[in-house]
């Protein structure tokens, strides 16, 4: 049964997300655009977290967590709609793989000022450690690939590191939440260069 509800659940889910595809695809949105949005709501869930207080930081985290979540949504979108307009582009690959760095360092950022505005620098100095591990994820995987076909090694990946900061806000966790992201984001960091130096050195020899 459990199977039977969670495989109509997917489906209709999946009908739905089809659904407003096409819609977007007839309205000829341009996914560039959808990639746009998208940073455009997590600079708005970055200053919710960075405008938290003490008095006021459970509510101000749920908002920003909800709307992390709803900034997923244009994540899933975008690419759907450049498929089904035939806007592929190797352009708006680079573009939406830009702008999501951009995202990911603006939330990081709104949860840095929060805590220096609360005078706890460790939690500041964990932010940037976490904000740095998670831009070096997708650099060290383009840098790789200019050496070796693929690198895709580790966990930390950006589904990940968000669903971790959507928990951390909804749970008002976040503490816990940024240990996790620094320490394994700069594990897997450390793994790819690891896997790429194993991948080159038939080439070096």
């Amino acid at each position: 049964m459990a199977t039977t509800w969670t495989s109509a659940v997917g489906k209709a889910c999946g009908a739905l997300l089809g659904a407003i595809v096409n819609r977007m695809a007839l309205a000829r949105i341009s996914p560039n655009w959808l990639t746009f949005i998208g940073l455009l709501i997590n600079t708005w869930a970055a200053a919710l977290l960075g405008m938290a207080r003490a008095e006021n930081q459970q509510r101000m985290f749920l908002y920003a967590g909800l709307v992390i979540i709803g900034s997923g949504f244009f994540d899933l979108v975008d690419g759907r709609v450049a498929r089904a307009t035939n806007q592929v582009t190797r352009f708006g690959g680079f573009f939406d793989s830009v702008v999501d760095r951009y995202s990911d360092a603006a939330l990081f950022l709104g949860l840095m000022f929060f805590y220096a505005h609360g005078g706890r620098s460790t939690y500041v100095l964990l932010s940037a450690v976490a904000m740095i591990g998670s831009v070096m994820i997708s650099y060290t995987r383009a840098r790789a690939e200019s050496l070796i076909p693929q690198c895709k090694v580790g966990f930390m990946e950006r589904p990940e590191r968000l669903v971790l900061l959507i928990i951390g806000c909804l749970f008002n966790h976040m503490a816990p939440v940024l240990w996790v992201i620094a320490v394994l984001s700069n594990i897997t960091v450390g793994h790819r260069i690891f896997y790429t130096w194993q991948q080159t050195k038939p080439q070096r020899a």
